[in-house]
């Protein structure tokens, strides 16, 4: 089931399709509709992960996606009302 996915990159809001069926996590959506290629990313995660706590690797994500341009990078509630007013 896909789902709206809402990041700001370099300033500018956008709006993408988000699905975990195809992405591990909306960071990596965000950096694939950019065209950024996380291959190197993705293997220091995989260590960190084998190593730390799950906040070091956030605050690793975080602070690297800072770092290329991204700011806030969330996933959009589904619009509960607009199925109350279908009924």
């Amino acid at each position: 089931m896909s789902r709206q996915l809402q990041y700001v990159y370099k300033g500018e809001t956008k709006v993408i399709t988000f699905s975990y069926q195809k992405h591990r996590s909306p960071h990596e959506a965000a950096a694939e509709a950019e065209g950024i290629d996380l291959t190197a990313f993705l293997k220091m995660e995989l260590q960190l992960e084998m190593v730390a706590d799950g906040k070091a690797v956030k605050n690793h994500r975080d602070s690297y996606f800072s770092k290329l341009g991204f700011g806030k990078i969330i996933l959009l509630k589904k619009e509960a009302e607009s199925i109350k007013d279908k009924r």
